[in-house]
C-alpha cells in the first residue's frame, strides 16, 4: 500500500483548503468518463460542447487520453495548491510555467510508452491551459458558489473534528483506502508502493472537491496533499423531523434541525426550505441560543450545524 511518513510538525500544520483546480480536474474526469449516476446526469447538459473541442482540436483529445491513466492522474493535474485559498487564476499560472517536456514526461508516466504523435509538438504547456480553462469557464464557474459553500461546509465540519478528534478522526471517512495508521504513517492508497518519507515537506493540505474517488496531489518536494470527496455532493432530501419535535419547537425550526445532519449556510437554508432569509435567520438565532446549532465562520459564509443537543432532538425514537 502507498504509505506516506508524516513528522509531527508537518501533521501539526496540515490543513483543510479549497481548490478551484481541483474542481476543474474532477470536471473534466466526469467530462470524459462519468461512472457515478451524479456524474452522469451533471455530465449531460455539457458532453455534446465537450466533444465538439475535441473533434476540433486533435492535441487536446490526445491529451485529455493521455492524462488519465489506470491508477494514475498526470502530475501536472495534480499540482498541490500553494496558497491557503488560492483562485482558479493563480493555480493555472503553476500549470502555465511547466515546460513542455514536463507534460510529456508526466504522460509518459501516467501511461508507459510511446506518445501520441500530436502531443510531440511545440505548445503543448499551452494546450494543456487552454483545456483547463476551458474546462473551468464552461462547467464550473458558473457553479463555483454553490459548489464552494458545499467544498467550505465539508471542512467546518472536518476541522470540529480535527480539534475533538486527531486527524485520524478528521480524515476517518474521506476514503476507503486512505487511515491514519499511527506512528507518523499515513495510507493515501492500496497501491504497492514503497513508503514516501515526507520530512523534507513544508505543506499538508487535504482538498475537498466534487468528484467520486480522490487522487493525490504534490509538488515535490515542498507540498504534498490529496483531494477527497466533499460531503454533501447530492443534495438529498433530509430525513423528517420527529413529530414529537414539530409540535414543541415548530414546524419549520424542526425542519431546518434536521436538515443540518451536515454545515449549511443561511443561503443553503433558505433553498432547500423555501423559506424566507429572515424567517431562516430568526429560527438558526433560537436553535443557536438553545445550544441546538453551532456555528462557524468559512471564507464569507457562515455554517450553522447540529450540536449533540441538536442530533439528539432529532434522533428518532424506538
Amino acid at each position: 500500500m502507498g504509505v506516506w511518513q508524516v513528522p509531527s510538525d508537518l501533521v501539526a500544520r496540515s490543513r483543510f483548503t479549497v481548490s478551484p483546480m481541483a474542481e476543474t480536474v474532477g470536471a473534466l474526469k466526469a467530462l470524459r468518463h462519468p461512472k457515478a449516476p451524479w456524474e452522469q446526469a451533471w455530465r449531460r447538459p455539457h458532453v455534446d460542447a465537450f466533444r465538439e473541442v475535441l473533434a476540433a482540436r486533435p492535441v487536446v483529445r490526445a491529451l485529455v487520453e493521455a492524462s488519465f491513466g489506470l491508477r494514475w492522474v498526470a502530475d501536472f493535474l495534480t499540482v498541490a495548491p500553494a496558497s491557503a485559498d488560492p483562485t482558479f487564476a493563480e493555480e493555472l499560472a503553476a500549470v502555465e510555467r511547466l515546460s513542455d517536456e514536463r507534460i510529456r514526461a508526466d504522460l509518459r508516466a501516467t501511461r508507459p510508452g510511446p506518445l501520441a504523435a500530436e502531443l510531440l509538438a511545440d505548445g503543448l504547456t499551452g494546450q494543456v491551459v487552454e483545456l483547463l480553462d476551458w474546462v473551468w469557464a464552461h462547467t464550473v464557474a458558473p457553479e463555483w458558489p454553490e459548489r464552494e459553500r458545499r467544498l467550505r461546509a465539508d471542512i467546518v465540519a472536518r476541522t470540529a473534528a480535527l480539534s475533538t478528534r486527531g486527524l485520524a478522526g478528521a480524515i476517518v471517512d474521506i476514503n476507503r483506502n486512505v487511515r491514519w495508521l499511527g506512528d507518523g504513517r499515513l495510507q493515501v492508497n492500496d497501491y504497492p508502493e514503497p513508503p514516501l518519507s515526507l520530512h523534507a515537506a513544508e505543506q499538508l493540505v487535504f482538498v475537498p472537491a466534487h468528484c467520486r474517488r480522490g487522487w493525490v496531489v504534490w509538488d515535490a518536494p515542498a507540498r504534498f496533499g490529496m483531494v477527497y470527496p466533499a460531503r454533501g455532493i447530492l443534495v438529498d432530501p433530509a430525513s423528517p423531523a420527529p413529530d414529537g419535535l414539530a409540535r414543541l419547537i415548530g414546524a419549520n425550526r424542526a425542519e431546518i434541525l434536521a436538515r443540518l445532519d451536515a454545515p449549511m449556510s443561511t443561503s443553503q437554508l433558505v433553498v432547500v426550505t423555501g423559506l424566507s432569509l429572515g424567517t431562516v435567520s430568526d429560527h438558526l438565532r433560537v436553535l443557536l441560543g438553545a445550544g441546538a446549532v453551532g456555528k462557524r465562520r468559512s471564507g464569507r459564509e457562515v455554517l450553522y450545524w447540529r450540536t449533540p443537543l441538536g442530533e439528539a432532538l432529532v434522533a428518532p425514537r424506538v
